[in-house]
This record gives structure tokens, C-alpha cells and sequence, in this order.
């Protein structure tokens, strides 16, 4: 018994997201060309020739404009320019100029949600209340017995509200006060949005990853959110913000149509648009990507999720079923633990990474996960991350942002000096020097995944068929001539697969090349993809 799920062969207009895998560079931590100790846009230059070699079409950058660094770039202080830690104007020509002719993509990010406190807009806003700038943001008057105007709390904790002490308003912010949102039922907010894309687009980048996609409009009343679960006093900023329904601060109807104007920005240069998704809730993400909205949209769900095999398969297929073709699959990036640690091992990362490079749409990997790499050792009093910096918790995204390990000399090859986040060292076997010698790495491995899922499309693009297993820790969906079987659990699973004479093509846990034919057994913790041998 199977379901049949019909999809489109290609994603949109924009066939070069077709087949396409993308790569996450967290400019900070690949590669110092400066010796300054910080990552910069010359060393993710001088690196593309490797994410080449690995297989990689697109390359995505993490924020390198102008910023006081509050939040590590995703607080802007000017959309435009570059900050001289990363570089310069001109280092982002050569940067595209090199991707390009080696046939890769490039993609940055874009924070439209907020902007840093120091940009000219923010500062404008508070030197003149009466300007047209203090509109741009959400200033809002005290509750009517005073205190911020409702109960929102901010991501990094606590209230979502800061006193202008002058005027006797409150701005609004979901992250920390130096990065104050702005209002997106401002005509002129949106049209300065555009000019930004335009600028971008003109100068050759391929397209945006929208931080906080669905956090743009806020509900026009700013009512209380309903509290679905107590807070214990000992929770971190995280865990009190999802005590709360963000019924009305995240998520609001009308950023589609927010998406539909920039797609009319981006359409004439073939460039993508990308959403970073808190939603959970498989229909409602399905709304982000829907006629004319946007390209794609991260399901980061799994990537908060430790080693819970039904609940991992089940939030996988749920999605893929419901919107087969227009999601960009992650369980990493810069915001969350590393998979190898939270899954408890690499090889349980690389059998989920291989179920998501068969459900179509555009699949992700986070820098180092190629390599296995589990989280950074970070001393407390080393940590950077505002939300364990500015709160008395471990909560914190420290140990997914240490640099990038690429060989066993001092600071693993990243910078000549100290990186600006200390870290301990990466030995050998966990660098890409020393995985590229040897052939069963998990850098190998991952290489040959992408290179499976490139020479053989219909792992991708034809249309999916799930079949139905007895098992809810498995997952198994057949596209054309491919036959890709997940087993996450514990025991062996055993799938007939008839008269047919089949071929692994890949098996996360080695065995490629195999022939395969009648009742097979998939091992516990381990994906494969089968191929009709001709």
C-alpha cells in the first residue's frame, strides 16, 4: 500500500533550485584571511573551491554589514555596505564573481525584522518622536496602569518592551533591546526594503534567507498572548518564551502578502527568496510558499530535536506530504546544537541528513557538519551569546558557532590568532585535512551523498510514493527507480522488495554497491537508497 503524492518536476521558475543542495557558511567562524582572528569574506573566497569539491550549489551567508555586534551581525546598522571586520564592497564582488564561475549560488541573509538600535532610522526615531522615522518602529504607549503595553516576552529574555525614557514609550523588540522591530504596516518601511533587495540583486547575488520571516507584522491591537504552560522559575529565556501562544506577535496573515511584493522584486533577476520559519505546524509553514509568495522555506523543527526516531519520521513525511517540493531541509545551522551531539552520534546525523535528500525540495548542510562535528568545549566564562551572557542560563548557541576546523595547526587552521570565540582544539580525525585522507571519513561520505542525489534525479524530482511501513521509526519513499528507506530505530528492519534486482546506491552506514533483491534487512540507526540495478 503506498501514498501517492503529485508534485511539480521543478520548484517555480527558478530551475536552478532543482536539485540543488545548499550549504550554511557562519561568516564569524569559517576562515580568517586577515589574521584578526574573525572570519571574513576573503576566507569564504579562498574556501569555495573546497565547497566545490564537496558538492555543494548554494552557498548561504550569514550577516556581514555594518553592525555593532550585539547579536553577531543580525543586529544591521546599515543594509548596504559591509562591516570592515568581514571585508569590503569589493570583496563581495570577487566572492560572487568566483562562486559563479565555479557554478555555485550565493545566498545572504537579510534581517527584516529588526534592525540594530544603531542605525540611523533607530536613532532618528528617538532624537525626533515627531519624525517619519519614529513610525518605522513600534513605539507604543505604557499599559494603562503602566509597565510595557502587554505581555510579550523577547527571545533572549525578558519583557519584548523597552522604556524610551524620554518620550515615556515603550519600542518594541522579540530579540534584545539593541535590536528594536520594525513596523511592516509602514508603506515606507516597505519600500526601503525594496531599494535594499535591489541594491543586492544589482551587484549579482542570487538571492536572500529572510531571518524571522514570520515574525514581520505584529497583530494591530498588541493584545496579550495566551500562556499555554507554567513557567518554573528556574527557566531559561527560551523555555519562557514557549510558555506563551505567540498568537499575535508571530506568524500574522498578512506577511504573505509582504512576501508576494518582494517576489515581484526578485523575479526579474531569477533570484530566490528563502524564509527562516519558526512555524511548526505543517500547513500553516505550507502558507509561506504558496502561488507567488516565497521560493522556499526552512522547517527548523527537527534541528531543536534530540534522537527521537517516531517524532523525527513524523515531522519529516508530515511535511513532505503536505508540501513536497518547496521546503530547504535542515537539522543544523547556527541557532542550534549539532546534530551529532544531540542525536547522540555522527552516523544517526548522516541517516537523517540521507531520508532528507530524498523528499525533495532543497536540502542544507551547516558548516562542519559535513565532518560529523559535534558541539564545540566552550568555557563558561568564555561564552559570547547574549542569551547566556545576559541571563543566568546555558542556554545559548556558543557551541554550534566555533570555527571551522580545516587542519591540526594551532586554532585548526581557522586564523593565525586566537578566534574571536575560544574553543578547544578539533584533534585530527575531525578536520577536513584529516578526513580528506581518509576515504571512509564522514567527509566522503557526505560528498558521495551529494553526488548520488545529483547523478541520479529521481531521488528528488519524481514523484514520491510513501510506503507504508509497520513501523512508526521508518520511513520509506520511492521516487521513479529509487527506493530510499529509513530506519531509525533500534532493531533491523526488514522490506521485500520483490522480483526486482536492486543496487544500493548509498547506505549511511556503508555497504554502497550492493546488489539487493526479494526481503532485505535496512540495519537499525541507518538510511539507504536503493536503485533499480538495469
Amino acid at each position: 500500500m503506498t501514498t501517492s503524492i503529485p508534485t511539480p518536476a521543478t520548484i517555480g521558475t527558478k530551475r536552478w533550485l532543482n536539485g540543488a543542495v545548499g550549504y550554511e557558511v557562519y561568516v564569524r567562524s569559517f576562515a580568517d584571511s586577515t589574521g584578526d582572528g574573525i572570519g571574513d569574506l576573503a576566507g569564504v573566497t579562498g574556501r569555495l573551491d573546497y565547497l566545490r569539491w564537496l558538492g555543494v550549489d548554494i552557498v548561504w551567508l550569514t550577516p556581514f554589514y555594518p553592525s555593532p555586534g550585539f547579536d553577531h551581525g543580525y543586529d544591521v546598522s546599515n543594509y548596504c555596505d559591509v562591516d570592515p571586520k568581514h571585508g569590503s564592497l569589493d570583496d563581495v564582488d570577487v566572492l560572487l564573481e568566483r562562486a559563479h564561475q565555479l557554478g555555485m549560488r550565493v545566498v545572504f541573509d537579510i534581517v527584516p525584522n529588526h534592525t540594530s538600535s544603531h542605525h540611523r532610522w533607530f536613532q532618528k526615531a528617538l532624537a525626533e518622536p515627531s519624525s517619519a522615522e519614529r513610525d518605522y518602529y513600534l513605539f507604543r504607549d505604557p499599559a494603562p496602569g503602566g509597565g510595557p503595553p502587554n505581555n510579550w516576552l523577547s527571545h533572549f529574555g525578558p519583557s519584548a518592551w523597552s522604556l524610551d525614557e524620554a518620550s515615556g514609550q515603550y519600542w518594541c523588540h522579540l530579540f534584545l533591546p539593541e535590536q528594536p522591530d520594525l513596523n511592516w504596516r509602514n508603506p515606507s518601511v516597505r519600500a526601503e526594503f525594496d531599494a535594499i533587495y535591489k541594491f543586492w540583486f544589482e551587484r549579482g547575488v542570487d538571492g536572500f534567507r529572510i531571518d524571522v520571516a514570520h515574525g514581520l507584522l505584529k497583530h494591530p491591537d498588541f493584545p496579550d498572548n495566551p500562556q499555554i504552560e507554567r513557567v518554573a522559575d528556574t527557566a531559561g529565556p527560551i523555555e519562557r518564551f514557549f510558555s506563551f501562544e505567540h498568537k499575535y506577535d508571530l506568524d500574522q496573515e498578512g506577511n504573505i502578502e509582504i512576501f508576494q511584493r518582494w517576489q515581484d522584486v526578485a523575479r526579474p533577476y531569477d533570484a530566490v527568496l528563502l524564509a527562516e520559519s519558526g512555524v511548526d505546524d505543517h500547513a500553516r509553514l505550507a502558507r509561506y510558499v504558496s502561488p507567488g509568495a516565497l521560493d522556499l522555506t526552512f522547517f527548523l523543527k527537527p534541528g531543536w530535536m534530540a534522537w527521537d526516531p517516531e517524532k523525527l519520521i513524523r515531522e519529516f513525511v508530515g511535511l513532505a506530504t503536505t508540501e513536497p517540493m518547496r521546503i530547504a531541509w535542515v537539522i543544523s545551522n547556527h541557532d542550534q546544537a549539532r546534530p551529532a551531539s544531540r542525536f547522540g552520534s555522527a552516523h544517526r546525523s548522516l541517516a537523517v541528513t540521507t531520508l532528507m535528500f530524498a523528499l525533495g525540495g532543497v536540502p542544507f548542510l551547516y558548516q562542519g557538519e559535513e565532518l560529523g562535528s559535534p558541539n564545540g568545549e566552550i568555557d563558561p566564562a568564555d561564552r559570547h551569546d547574549p542569551i547566556s551572557t545576559r541571563n543566568a542560563t546555558d542556554e545559548g548557541r556558543d557551541v554550534c558557532r566555533t570555527p571551522m576546523a580545516w587542519n591540526s595547526d594551532r586554532f585548526n587552521g581557522f586564523s593565525a590568532v586566537e578566534p574571536w570565540i575560544k574553543s578547544a582544539q578539533r584533534p585530527a580525525e575531525m578536520t577536513v585535512a584529516g578526513q580528506h585522507e581518509n576515504p571512509r571519513s564522514a567527509l566522503h561520505r557526505y560528498r558521495r551523498l551529494l553526488s548520488i542525489r545529483k547523478h541520479h534525479p529521481d531521488i528528488w524530482q519524481a514523484d514520491p510514493k510513501f510506503v507504508a511501513t509497520d513501523r512508526a521509526d521508518v520511513a520509506a519513499v520511492q521516487r521513479g527507480r529509487t527506493l530510499t528507506v529509513a530506519n531509525l530505530g533500534s532493531e533491523a528492519f526488514s522490506i521485500n522488495l520483490g522480483d526486482l534486482r536492486w543496487r544500493v546506491l548509498f547506505a549511511s552506514q556503508g555497504g554502497d554497491g550492493e546488489s539487493a533483491r526479494g526481503v532485505v534487512n535496512v540495519a537499525p540507526e541507518t538510511t539507504v537508497i536503493f536503485a533499480v540495478d538495469q
